[in-house]
């Protein structure tokens, strides 16, 4: 499978025309697209995407052999032939979607949320290479794009940031980066470079995988577990780091403090600035849980499911709206396919409320709720085992999915708890496994 990595480089604050030349382009944007929505009754009867973009381009770009219908290269003259093209497929792409949402909304015959075509974009340029990027000289930190000034296009030479360069030169040497997009970010431009790598996932057989389960939480970032198909744990480890959760606590008390004074409308910025900590915090975790299943071997990662509708109320409501547990998993997952690891998810229910050792309902501690007592007296951290119960499930689901239907009914009456998977825990896969293993050697 392919995976594709992108990482940002700023540009270094100098005297370069990056405003204007953003400014010319979103502005070339906008024309075309009021231009192709007044004639897309024409462009729309061309099936194939090429055919349609060709068109578009003879509408405003004259040749030897074509004639333009609009003024396009007398408002922006000599515009870079690659820039121009992507300007046509930005507006194109425009002006599609709002049709189909404006066919959408007629055949639905409501009388409100009628789409609205607007020509303002904020569409960012992309610098191909050859004839709007050239790299500079190796070892420096430099590259040269072409810029439009107020009157011409450009070439410029632009100073690029040493660590990030020095990032690109560490983990991306001798790998060749698509044509750099610009991006503006905390008043700051960026050249975002972009990366395909061919990678082949793991193909071990289920009995012989060894998987990382990980529990992501509140109290504890995330709780991980190294397991074997017949339930050996072969480590276990607690991913936490508090100084960055206590400075976005530190942040958030900040803000409550301010908007009792001064109102919620101003505290903008102040909420920008939590909002990357906690991004940050995100990627911490995420390539933490990476790092440790890739150093224990694992073919598979493991998480739940977690899906939360409807209103969050409670003491930890805000907690809860911060935790971005999606955006962990998607930036765990991009970092295992690099590395060969392939991803699961199991069902969450009841994955922390059963005791791992099959005993039932565990009962929280409400001084510490990471803690939890099970049916038996024993005191054991609710994450852990939540932790496991998440990887049997998984093996408990691998191993009976591709059997026959008389064995699977077979072992399913000698270990009546696997009928129902969101009851299951990882005492059920341990009888799971002694169970099939008593009928391989029968």
């Amino acid at each position: 499978m392919q995976t594709v990595s992108s990482y940002g480089v700023e540009i270094r604050k100098q005297n370069i025309p990056i405003r204007q030349t953003l400014e010319i382009y979103r502005q070339a944007v906008s024309y075309l697209t009021e231009i192709y929505e007044q004639v897309w009754a024409e462009l729309k009867m061309i099936p194939e995407a090429k055919k349609r973009f060709n068109a578009a381009e003879h509408l405003i770009h004259t040749t030897k052999k074509n004639h333009a219908h609009f003024d396009f290269d007398i408002r922006f003259p000599k515009m870079p032939s690659y820039l121009r093209r992507a300007a046509i497929q930005h507006a194109l792409g425009s002006v599609s979607s709002y049709e189909s949402r404006m066919e959408q909304w007629e055949a639905a015959g409501e009388l409100s949320g009628k789409p609205n075509f607007t020509c303002e974009n904020h569409a960012m340029p992309v610098f191909y290479r050859d004839v709007m990027y050239r790299e500079g000289t190796e070892g420096k930190d430099e590259a040269y794009l072409k810029l439009y000034d107020g009157h011409d296009w450009r070439w410029f030479r632009v100073c690029l940031s040493h660590t990030d360069m020095e990032y690109l030169r560490r983990n991306w040497y001798g790998k060749k980066a698509s044509a750099p997009a610009l991006e503006k970010r905390h008043h700051k431009y960026f050249l975002r470079f972009s990366y395909i790598e061919e990678v082949t996932l793991t193909q071990t057989p289920v009995k012989g995988q060894i998987i990382c389960s990980v529990d992501l939480g509140i109290n504890t970032d995330a709780v991980c577990t190294i397991m074997r198909a017949d339930g050996t744990v072969l480590g276990r480890k607690f991913i936490d780091f508090p100084s960055e959760k206590d400075r976005m606590y530190r942040t958030l008390g900040r803000i409550r403090r301010f908007q009792r004074e001064h109102g919620s409308a101003q505290a903008g910025e102040r909420w920008a600035y939590t909002r990357r900590l906690n991004i940050e915090l995100s990627r911490k975790i995420a390539g933490a849980v990476a790092e440790y299943a890739w150093e224990n071997h694992a073919d598979v990662i493991v998480f739940e499911y977690l899906e939360m509708n409807g209103k969050i109320s409670g003491s930890k409501r805000q907690k809860l709206q911060l935790w971005r547990k999606r955006d962990i998993q998607k930036r765990c997952e991009h970092q295992a396919h690099r590395k060969g690891m392939r991803i699961s998810r199991i069902c969450a229910w009841n994955t922390s409320r059963l005791a791992y050792d099959g005993s039932g309902i565990v009962l929280r501690d409400w001084r510490n709720h990471s803690l939890c007592a099970f049916q038996t007296g024993k005191r054991y951290n609710c994450d852990l085992s939540a932790s496991y119960n998440i990887g049997a499930r998984y093996f408990i689901r691998e191993l009976l999915k591709p059997l026959p239907a008389t064995e699977r009914s077979l072992l399913e009456a000698k270990v009546p708890a696997v009928k129902r998977r969101t009851s299951c825990v990882y005492a059920d896969l341990r009888e799971l496994s002694s169970e099939m293993g008593l009928l391989m050697a029968a």
